[in-house]
């Protein structure tokens, strides 16, 4: 079976995020403990996220609407990135709880956009399929994703799941920038009013 390489680095961006979306509430008590903070606040940082997702969609839509797509899926994930480097290094509660924020900007734009770049870097009949294909690294973050990233902030720190998870976002840029054609896949973006439709389709904290 031949590999795919665009969707293949378009499920990893999603991966990504799901992992990082839902990791930090296995470490909460670890997290609460390393910035001083009781559980419960440290649970604000899911809150946050999911904020973050739903300001980030049509945020993400007026900055990039005159992007390329292939340039602007590259940025999101750069947005992802460096959200999770500013938390693997924050030092107090209010920082981590910024990164956060930043790190959830990218989330419903990079789904709503991922789903139109996966549909057209395949054929008409399979264009249901290729979206689910992306999808799929969503679904494999929760399944294997979430616990290696709780396991690896048990085991050596919360601050290596951040930075873990950061490796993951750098390695989806370079996958997209490596696999996604400059061509159909490339052009210009949606109306706004169609990519934020789109965008807002797929903005729930679980997407």
């Amino acid at each position: 079976m031949k590999i795919n390489f665009p969707l293949l680095a378009l499920a990893i961006g999603a991966f990504g995020i799901g992992t990082t979306e839902f990791s930090p509430m296995g470490l909460l008590p670890v997290i609460a403990k390393g910035v001083d903070v009781s559980i419960p606040v440290a649970g604000m940082l899911i809150s946050a996220y999911a904020i973050g997702v739903m300001v980030g969609a049509p945020l993400m839509t007026l900055l990039l609407s005159h992007r390329a797509r292939r340039n602007a899926l590259i940025f999101l994930m750069g947005i992802f990135t460096v959200g999770n480097l500013l938390s693997s290094i924050a030092p107090d509660y209010t920082t981590l709880l910024l990164s956060r924020i930043i790190t959830s900007l990218n989330h419903g734009a990079f789904f709503g956009l991922g789903s139109v770049v996966a549909a057209s870097v395949v054929p008409k009949h399979k264009q249901a399929s290729a979206v689910a294909t992306m999808f799929m690294g969503l679904t494999i973050a929760n399944i294997g994703g979430v616990p290696a990233a709780t396991w690896l902030g048990e085991t050596i720190g919360w601050r290596m799941s951040f930075l873990a998870t950061a490796g993951l976002g750098l390695l989806a840029m370079v996958s997209l920038w490596f696999s996604l054609p400059k061509g159909s896949a490339g052009n210009v973006l949606m109306s706004k009013k169609s990519f934020l439709s789109c965008c807002a389709r797929r903005c729930s904290p679980r997407c």
